[in-house]
């Protein structure tokens, strides 16, 4: 019965940790570039978008097919560098306990 208890507490403690993991990745922002930086897009460590920043350059008629691929581009960045964040972080709440490829605790 004590180990059922004790499990229970961990369980509670996870749970609090996770949370407050949650919280840390809606803070967290992660910055993806594409054409030499003429586009930036800002997300959270969750993949949140929270801003998009144009170079002047690319406000060209004619040029909209560039700008759509660079969002693209940018936006796949940042969701790549959002991803280590996370599992980084995540790596540090499990004690290194390995997940399985593709696992998602959000």
């Amino acid at each position: 019965m004590a180990d059922f208890l004790g499990m229970m507490k961990q369980a509670a403690q996870l749970q609090s940790k996770m949370k407050e993991l949650q919280d840390e990745l809606d803070r967290t922002e992660v910055e993806g570039a594409a054409g030499g930086g003429l586009v930036t897009v800002t997300l959270s460590a969750k993949g949140d978008l929270k801003g998009v920043k144009l170079d002047d350059s690319l406000m060209k008629p004619g040029e909209t097919e560039i700008l759509e691929d660079l969002l693209v581009a940018a936006h796949a960045d940042a969701r790549r560098k959002a991803e280590e964040v996370m599992q980084d972080k995540m790596k540090n709440l499990t004690g290194g306990l390995p997940l399985p490829p593709g696992m998602k605790l959000f």
